[in-house]
């Protein structure tokens, strides 16, 4: 007994109640945020568009994304996490439903592009608020539980989802719709606005005030920290930063592959949709049963060695692909880019958090988010392109494209830590409400 409360102390403990009402909130949308997943399939299937054309309107809900967390970023900054969130779920939900009862191509493809939009402007005002109220000492296991509760809702969703689609396409938007809904009624009911204890000041233990006797010395930001400008162009200017975004950029197009190109390859070897659910659901039911013990399993090892260790399972797992051609083999291979997939959630997440200036959270989440729609645009468009063209030899390519990418963690882990070291006794200020807000 007293192990099973040390493991869940060390994963679960000491987290405030506002992160488990976003965490809810979270895994209420991903329960039932299928219905992109399936876009593709939908498009070759029931409404007759040719692979590459497939590619080039999925590749326009990632091209809407790539505005929608910039957008988002910004308003989490300006206006509100929970107002941003809010307003980002109701417009999804309307959107859905349209995107439901369209026919027209032309019609879908801009729906597309504006579902992207509302789809990622959550993004960063989720993590931006998670940081704002998390304790610095446990950022790492409230992403972890962030990231098992998006597989777990996903996990769910590809079940149905494969389902549904075998029925009837237009209830997965619907039910999408529906999902998005209920996060919205969850956030409304019970998240406060977390943006002002962002505007405190940096997280850190709480000390002392200086009396009048004993003033600390001023300590000058170096040129490396020091904001040129309080807003998106700071983070767009940070190249420590911009190298990490760079390198997760490399990694959102290998795990895009399973939403954008793996259903396709799957259908050419003759597996339908539910074949494709079932193995999107293997990677979601692994990451429900084994993410509560990453943290315990990466916390000894430096964050750069995680990352570089998990980018090649990834790279490993979808270069296998190349030599699929029957269920066992995708099962396969997906458990091991899972297995790297659970591995980066938390110290990716935890870098990023920790590069970024408290007054400017939410716009470092939007530069950092906005590699998953640039992913989610790059990976379809050019990959339906690539499998059409080049057929297996496309997944030696992404292979060593993520080999390339675990290569650069490796070389620029070192320089990474000595920035955020300096950034971090450069904005010593008195802590934030975060480190005083009780545990639930």
């Amino acid at each position: 007994m007293y192990a099973v409360r040390r493991w869940w102390d060390d994963t679960a403990g000491g987290l405030p109640a506002t992160f488990w009402y976003l965490w809810a909130g979270l895994l209420i949308n991903r329960a039932g945020a299928f219905a992109m997943l399936f876009l593709s399939l939908y498009l070759t299937d029931v409404r007759g568009a040719s692979i590459g054309l497939a590619g080039t309107v999925v590749g326009a809900y990632g091209a809407g994304g790539a505005a929608g967390v910039l957008l988002g970023g910004v308003l989490a900054d300006r206006w509100g996490r929970r107002a941003t969130l809010l307003a980002a779920h109701l417009a999804t939900a309307g959107l859905m439903v349209a995107l439901a009862f369209s026919r027209p191509l032309f019609l879908i493809a801009v729906l597309a592009t504006l579902i992207g939009v509302v789809h990622s402007m959550p993004s960063p005002a989720f993590v931006a608020a998670i940081v704002d109220v998390v304790p610095a000492e446990r950022r790492s296991r409230a992403f972890n539980l962030q990231f098992w509760a998006f597989n777990l809702g996903m996990a769910v969703a590809s079940l149905l989802a494969g389902l549904l689609a075998e029925a009837s396409f237009t209830a997965l938007f619907l039910v999408d719709a529906g999902a998005t809904l209920a996060a919205a009624a969850v956030i409304g009911w019970k998240v406060p606005e977390t943006l002002r204890l962002a505007r405190l000041g940096p997280d850190r233990p709480l000390e002392p005030k200086p009396t009048a006797d004993h003033q600390p010395a001023s300590r000058p930001l170096t040129r490396s920290v020091r904001p040129r400008r309080p807003g998106l162009h700071t983070a767009l200017t940070d190249r420590t930063f911009l190298v990490f975004v760079g390198l997760t950029f490399v990694l959102a197009v290998l795990t895009m592959q399973t939403s954008t190109i793996m259903p396709l390859a799957m259908r050419a070897d003759g597996l339908g949709p539910s074949a494709y659910g079932l193995v999107v659901a293997l990677g979601g039911a692994l990451i429900v049963i084994g993410q509560l013990f990453v943290p315990r399993l990466i916390d000894r090892h430096r964050k750069d060695v995680v990352l570089a260790a998990s980018t090649a399972l990834l790279a490993v797992g979808f270069g296998v692909l190349a030599f699929a051609d029957e269920l066992a083999v995708y099962l396969g291979a997906a458990v091991v880019w899972t297995v790297g997939s659970m591995l980066a959630a938390p110290p990716n997440a935890q870098i990023n958090a920790d590069l970024a200036p408290p007054q400017l959270r939410a716009r470092y989440q939007s530069v950092f988010y906005l590699t998953f729609p640039a992913a989610a645009f790059v990976a379809p468009t050019l990959g339906g392109v690539s499998l059409q063209h080049l057929g297996d030899l496309h997944w030696l390519i992404v292979g060593g494209l993520g080999l390339l990418a675990a290569l650069g963690h490796l070389l620029a882990g070192p320089a990474r830590e000595r920035h955020v070291a300096a950034l971090r006794q450069a904005t010593r200020q008195e802590p934030t409400i975060a480190d005083r807000v009780p545990s639930a």
